[in-house]
């Protein structure tokens, strides 16, 4: 990860490094020792990663954490399995489960276009007559990936119409219906959906129906504005290494929720996320033919074939299991569960692409484990 220094972050950061070199705090013996395999694959991914990362994992009988670095630079303070963090684009999953609860009850089909629904927001360089709900939720719609010029409200939050109006007069990605094209803009329009038909704002909507149900309590898309995490948290940095150095910005609270919202703006904790996972594919979230749908896939490049909201990756040890991940600034997460009942969720306090796709040797190295 490129590494950009300057003398004022250098004066920010000196009084915490003699702290932060010093201060990986160890997990449990016990855990360490039963899944030393494991901890050596997340001390070498903390060299791509963050100051922390850790990994919350197990089955239907037990579940376990493991830790390595800190979870605020300058302390000795191991990430915790309760700690909240922005699970970014793991909020898409969670999007499509609502949306397939709609394709459950009769309200939404998935190959519909999306202007039945959504009369004339789809519009500009795209084609709403053609574009259906299961192109939008494999990112097969051809929609631009994030709505770059959309305009923020004065207090500096943004609305979901903005924010897919703004990407109208883009170029397509592609033709709908073909590659995998990984679209935010695709899931504001989802978030769009959600709200026309239950008539809530999405977060009220994925409350009610995701979170509440599932007792998810440290879980949220927080309201327009709200850039602090809930405590206990995981603090988020930009930066780097030159070793034996670290140089960590935070970055925590720099996040507008709104700008992601129902694309990446949700918050969690690694075990509400496996507790949602799970969840998920034991049935208890949307039927098993609605899971069916989600779990059709399209080729794509790693992780592995995409779905409606999450892909299929394959075990080194045999198998695969139903993932997704996210990043946002300060945090890449991963969540991963198998259709026999492990699970594992991984997260790492700093954003960059390398952590994004390393995190699925770690979710792999705990689910063989």
């Amino acid at each position: 990860m490129a590494t950009v220094i300057n003398r004022r972050w250098l004066a920010a950061v000196a009084g915490g490094v003699a702290l932060a070199i010093a201060g990986a705090g160890a997990p449990a013996a016990t855990a360490q020792d039963e899944h030393a395999n494991t901890q050596e694959v997340l001390n070498k991914y903390l060299s791509v990663g963050g100051p922390g990362a850790a990994v919350y994992a197990g089955d239907g009988d037990e579940s376990w954490t493991l830790t390595a670095g800190t979870a605020k630079f300058g302390q000795n303070r191991p990430i915790a399995s309760n700690d909240h963090f922005r699970i970014a684009s793991q909020t898409k999953t969670i999007v499509s489960a609502v949306v397939l609860q709609f394709v459950d009850e009769g309200t939404v089909e998935l190959d519909a276009p999306i202007e039945r629904y959504l009369p004339g927001v789809v519009t500009g360089n795209y084609d709403g007559n053609v574009i259906t709900v299961r192109q939008l939720m494999q990112h097969t719609s051809g929609l631009a990936r994030d709505p770059l010029d959309a305009q923020a409200n004065p207090d500096g939050t943004y609305e979901l119409a903005e924010l897919v109006g703004a990407a109208m007069d883009d170029a397509p990605l592609g033709e709908p219906g073909g590659d995998v094209n990984y679209s935010n803009v695709g899931y504001h329009v989802l978030g769009m959906l959600i709200e026309e038909i239950t008539g809530q704002s999405v977060g009220d909507a994925i409350t009610e129906r995701i979170i509440e149900p599932l007792g998810l309590e440290n879980t949220s898309l927080p309201e327009k504005g709200d850039r602090a995490l809930a405590e206990p948290f995981v603090s988020g940095y930009t930066g780097g290494r030159i070793p034996p150095f670290d140089f960590w910005l935070d970055n925590t609270n720099s996040v507008e929720p709104s700008y992601w919202s129902s694309a990446a703006g949700m918050t969690s904790t690694l075990e509400d996320s496996t507790t949602f996972f799970r969840a998920l594919l034991a049935g208890e979230v949307i039927s098993d033919a609605a899971l069916a749908e989600m779990r059709t896939t399209v080729p794509t490049e790693l992780p592995g074939p995409m779905g409606l909201g999450g892909n299929e990756v394959e075990l080194s040890c045999g198998g695969t299991y139903w993932a997704k991940n996210g990043g946002l600034p300060g945090f890449i997460s991963t969540t991963g569960v198998t259709d026999d009942g492990r699970f594992a969720s991984v997260v790492t306090n700093t954003f960059s692409q390398t952590a994004a796709v390393e995190s699925f040797k770690v979710l792999d190295a705990a689910l063989c484990d």
